[in-house]
């Protein structure tokens, strides 16, 4: 039984879980990752948004778990997903900053090679795998889905791309597999109509689906359907963006959907997250709000970091669960792995743990002791309510600036106004010592951060 303090209300009522039924005892899980692209913080309806309804990504967390203090393991796009997809911090395998794309001196910059993904050991366990959307974890062959454990993919390989075109001048084609094709729609819906049919393909085997949207990352062009729509959001660049969350929205619910004509919901554990904060003020800032987050996509504040996070588990997990302690993406990994039947390696272990106990109250610790972040000069560390951090004081994109730490006390002060560090030394030196040991087991970052392939001043 999950403790009352766990659960929440919503508008839709208190929802109850359902039992795990007979046929969704005989099979191993669907795992189904919905990744959103720079999405703020404050944007979605459930997360207070007013100006557009998110009704289909809301209802993940109606039906399932919302982890109100959960994290990604980098504030910017490709480390972040580095360590979603291997469940280990991405400075372990200096996979630290973004990698330069080809045209800019990128060549050899990808998820190392050496790493295994959840798609590699699904795929050796008998599961369908695809990844489909944004790939951003290197351009060359060597790193190509194809060859990370997916049997099949749909997306472009870069970091960004447009909504309304086949070819980008600035960030390639729209490929299946290795072969270029002609974008039938708006990308968002085409997005959703490949997860569609891979779903229905697999559907009478286990599956795992990595869906990684572009939306709602810059370039800011929401589908044509909703020129007319909104009107009522003065500023232009807001109501396209929210536009674009609103075709988000939609697609998901039609994946959602799917999953529920297919039979499938009880057996399927899906997770919706964002890859990092919003930009609210730099790395192509897209108009998106992290209230009452301190900091951007970017930063090592709450707002480049503390993401909403959702998981449904119709046939396993209790439904209506608001769960408050830290938890990051790295534990994707090793939830999904285990729901499988996959027994999480050991050497090198994962950083990430199987949050299904945390989940239903059968752990009543915190999951990790500590938290960590690394990016160029910038820190964070977060041990149960207390988080030291480094950050870059709002300074331009990509700009660094070293300063002490900053001490804040995030059940009283989510937002990271009140510094406590004069005030708790004691926390600060254990926070730092914590950091301090974890940092020295890292190598060096495998290539710079760069921005159109000019070196920037992080260290090392």
């Amino acid at each position: 039984m999950v403790p009352t303090s766990f659960r929440f209300l919503t508008a839709f009522g208190v929802v109850v879980g359902v039992a795990l039924s007979a046929n969704a005892a005989d099979r191993r899980p669907n795992v189904i990752v919905l990744l959103a692209d720079d999405l703020g913080y404050a944007d979605l309806s459930l997360q207070g948004n007013s100006e557009v309804a998110t009704p289909h990504i809301d209802s993940i967390a109606v039906s399932g778990v919302r982890c109100t203090s959960g994290y990604v393991s980098s504030p910017v796009c490709s480390p972040s997903r580095a360590g979603l997809l291997t469940g280990r911090y991405q400075e372990r395998f200096g996979h630290e900053f973004n990698p330069a794309f080809l045209q800019y001196g990128g060549q050899g910059q990808g998820l190392p090679t050496d790493e295994r993904t959840i798609a590699d050991r699904l795929r050796v366990a008998g599961y369908a795998t695809a990844a489909i959307g944004k790939w951003h974890l290197g351009e060359e062959d060597q790193f190509h889905p194809l060859n990370r454990g997916f049997d099949e993919f749909f997306g472009f390989l870069t970091g960004a791309h447009t909504y309304l075109g086949s070819d980008d001048r600035s960030m390639g084609p729209i490929c299946r597999n290795r072969q270029r094709v002609e974008l039938d729609g708006y990308l968002t819906d085409v997005l959703g109509r490949e997860a569609c049919d891979f779903i229905d393909r697999h559907r009478e085997q286990p599956f795992f689906l990595y869906l990684a949207f572009n939306a709602v990352h810059t370039p800011l062009e929401a589908p044509p359907s909703a020129s007319a729509t909104l009107s009522q959001i003065s500023d232009p660049e807001r109501r396209t963006y929210l536009q674009m969350l609103a075709s988000l929205d939609d697609t998901v619910g039609a994946v959602l959907a799917k999953l529920r004509e297919s039979k499938l919901e009880e057996e399927t554990l899906v997770f919706f997250l964002s890859d990092n904060g919003g930009p609210t003020t730099k790395f192509s800032a897209n108009a998106s709000r992290n209230t009452p987050l301190r900091g951007s996509k970017g930063d090592t504040w709450e707002g480049g970091i503390h993401v909403p996070m959702f998981v449904q588990w119709k046939g396993r997990l209790q439904a209506g669960v608001a769960y408050s302690r830290p938890v990051v993406a790295l534990d994707l990994a090793a939830t999904a792995l285990t729901a499988a039947g996959v027994e999480p390696p050991t050497n090198p272990a994962l950083d990430g743990v199987n949050l299904l106990p945390y989940f239903d109250g059968q752990h009543d610790d915190d999951p990790h002791e500590f938290l960590y972040w690394k990016f160029g000069r910038q820190m964070a560390v977060r041990s149960g309510d207390w988080k030291l951090v480094r950050p870059s004081m709002g300074s331009k994109e990509f700009e660094d600036i070293a300063v002490e730490p900053l001490l804040f006390n995030l059940k009283d002060d989510l937002g990271e106004q009140h510094d406590l560090a004069t005030q708790h030394p004691g926390q600060v030196a254990r926070l730092q010592a914590a950091w301090d040991r974890w940092r020295n087991e890292l190598p060096p970052p495998r290539w710079p951060c760069t921005l159109k392939g000019q070196a920037l001043t992080f260290e090392p």
